[in-house]
């Protein structure tokens, strides 16, 4: 425990010292923040206009919170996952400086040394992800807010659930990685697709049957999903208390992912939380049973 600890202070250190990729970690967010306001917002706010019914009212500030809502929730779903590929590059720095040898030299065994990274990069996205949050909270409280306490706890859960999932995914991919231009691809792959595939760019529901069907089995897009109904809960509430038809509001969860149907069958919260659970869980695995078969080969 004592070599674990240390690795795992070790790789803080190290990811809060180059102050090139902590500031990158950190400011990204923050300018996906600005640049979803600016460009997205305006696109999400005719989409939820149209889906309103014709004629019907609805005060400014309510739409505001719901545009906003679903800002929030693209940004957490992309920053949580992309943040720990960025945070989890240290692995691969590690073995292109020779640092990663180094450290075997000790009595050291690679399963703590690949544990260290895990957690260490667990705590750093999460640092990084968790600022972010705090950021879209002050700006759903200029727009327009409308989270309860419980919300605002169920959101913290889904960013550290898929925080986890994040960089479960980063681990099990950046292990096999040994070089500065794998590095990049990865990184550039990740940054620019995944807001794709897991909703939270467009929304799943604008998507073909075909396309729909295949985005369902991805893990990611029930942890966009499950921020983006936290997120917009007390939006919801507020249309019912002021008399909002079931079917409108219903409606409305459709056209941005709050509902998501697995092959026609809707999914629940709890089967939300179950799938992204589900898939930390394996991705550790396969992380430790790579480590595991990679001493046995050695």
């Amino acid at each position: 425990m004592k070599a674990l600890s240390l690795l795992i202070k070790r790789n803080c250190k190290m990811f809060f010292k180059d102050k090139g990729l902590f500031f990158t970690s950190l400011i990204t967010p923050l300018i996906l923040l600005v640049l979803y306001t600016t460009f997205l917002g305006e696109v999400y706010r005719d989409s939820f206009k149209m889906s309103l019914p014709q004629g019907m009212e609805i005060p400014e500030r309510l739409i505001e919170a719901c545009v906003g809502g679903q800002l929030f929730s693209s940004l957490l779903a992309v920053c949580c996952v992309t943040v720990a590929f960025c945070s989890n590059m240290l692995m691969v720095q590690d073995k292109m400086t020779g640092a990663r040898n180094d450290l075997l030299i000790a009595p050291v065994k690679k399963s703590t040394l690949a544990f260290g990274y895990y957690i260490a990069t667990a705590i750093t996205t999460l640092i990084v992800c968790f600022v972010a949050a705090l950021a879209s909270f002050i700006y759903l409280a200029c727009v327009g807010w409308y989270l309860s306490f419980a919300d605002v706890c169920l959101l913290f859960l889904d960013i550290f659930l898929l925080s986890m999932f994040g960089t479960a995914l980063s681990s099990m991919i950046n292990c096999f990685l040994s070089t500065q231009g794998q590095m990049s691809a990865v990184g550039t792959i990740v940054s620019a697709g995944y807001g794709f595939i897991c909703g939270a760019y467009m929304p799943i529901s604008q998507f073909s049957d075909g396309l729909q069907k295949a985005i369902s089995l991805l893990p990611g897009t029930y942890g966009t999903s499950l921020i983006r109904n936290h997120a917009l809960a007390g939006a919801f509430e507020e249309m019912a208390a002021q008399g909002f038809p079931v079917e409108v509001v219903e409606s409305i969860k459709n056209s941005i992912d709050c509902n998501l149907y697995f092959f026609g069958n809707e999914v629940s919260v709890g089967a939300m939380y179950a799938v992204l659970a589900v898939s930390v869980l394996v991705l550790l695995g396969a992380y430790i049973l790579v480590h595991k078969l990679s001493d046995k080969k050695k």
